[in-house]
């Protein structure tokens, strides 16, 4: 599968972010996942988004 779309969701790690993450990465895009703090959180979504087939790096960073 080809990725030409890439998405970058800001608080990405939980809640609403996650859900879009995940929403995106089911439409074909690859997905950067931003987040501030859980690392946990982040890592668990991204393995979830590449064991359902897509691409996803998480990011630590904050964004301001």
């Amino acid at each position: 599968m080809a990725f030409s779309k890439v998405v970058i969701v800001t608080g990405g790690s939980r809640g609403i972010g996650a859900e879009t993450a995940k929403l995106f990465a089911q439409h074909g895009y690859a997905v950067c996942i931003n987040y501030l703090a859980n690392d946990e959180a982040a890592e668990n979504l991204k393995r979830d988004i590449i064991q359902s087939g897509g691409q996803c790096i998480a990011i630590k960073a904050d964004v301001f």
